[in-house]
């Protein structure tokens, strides 16, 4: 198997991210013949297992399961339309779900990143997965561009992949996988997350066009302010001082929108609340 010398993405200084042991399930990224074998198990069973589910949020957890054989605790996937312009249209189905650690979520929101985002560009002309190293490394990503790279590795987000999907009318998403560590994601590894991100895809799509259009959840006025605030890129304290009121009564409102939004992180409920119209930015 190739092997691909290591870049400067994996070599930035960052906090040092433990991954619990449950993160490790193949014991070599050389995938000797046994663990060859268990990975084919594994993504025959992920493939079983999503079957009989009928909802996005349990396709997502499927996935993040199956991507733990690769040392992956995170994943994000993002819908887009021919724009380029990220949630459009709003319709009940996973127009954005990640579970990037939070505080890398609130960074690259509140920094706009999502505009000059290379993985995002390299999306629309890459045919397939395509390593994080092999962009940040390429002589037409901006040095603004691989900034983008370089945060995300002092989030812990020190190697990934993504994976292009395209779908009708030029519309497309982008399902990517990071972890901490810095080796690269050897060609069985970038394989298997592919047919996975396509399988995910194709099955969230479904659900996506069998339902009609979302209806926006009602929120108190005070919900509002919150998640307002929070798509603006201001933190629980500061939105507490804003707004008169304390850190814990800020989360507990936050929280109530991410369950009416049904998200999982509050970056993902700010996108959808100003996509739904709930909030006006």
């Amino acid at each position: 198997m190739e092997h691909v010398p290591t870049t400067a993405v994996s070599q930035l200084p960052g906090p040092t991210t433990r991954v619990p042991d449950q993160f490790s399930l193949v014991p070599s990224m050389h995938f000797p013949n046994a663990a060859r074998k268990a990975l084919a198990i594994e993504f025959g069973r992920f493939l079983d297992q999503t079957d009989g589910v009928d909802q996005s949020k349990q396709l997502f957890d499927l996935l993040s399961a199956f991507a733990l054989n690769f040392d992956c605790p995170w994943i994000a996937y993002g819908s887009h339309t021919p724009d380029g312009k990220l949630l459009k249209p709003i319709r009940r189905g996973p127009a954005v779900m990640l579970n990037y650690p939070d505080e890398w979520q609130q960074r690259y929101f509140e920094m706009g990143y999502d505009k000059i985002d290379p993985i995002i560009k390299a999306s629309r002309t890459r045919p397939g997965a395509f390593r994080w190293s092999e962009v940040h490394n390429d002589a037409s990503t901006t040095e603004d561009g691989r900034r983008v790279f370089d945060e995300a590795a002092t989030f812990g987000l020190r190697s990934g992949i993504s994976v292009p999907l395209r779908g009708p009318g030029g519309s497309f998403a982008i399902m990517s996988f990071a972890r901490p560590g810095g080796r690269e994601f050897p060609n069985r590894a970038v394989t298997y997350l592919q047919l996975a991100a396509l399988h995910f895809h194709l099955r969230a799509t479904k659900f996506a066009t069998s339902t009609a259009i979302e209806q926006a959840p009602n929120l108190s006025v005070r919900e509002k302010e919150c998640i307002l605030w929070t798509a603006r890129g201001k933190s629980s304290w500061e939105i507490g001082v804003i707004l008169g009121i304390s850190v814990n009564t800020v989360n507990f409102h936050i929280k109530k929108v991410k369950q009416k939004l049904d998200t999982s992180s509050r970056t993902a409920a700010a996108i959808k609340a100003a996509n739904l119209r709930v909030i006006e930015l």
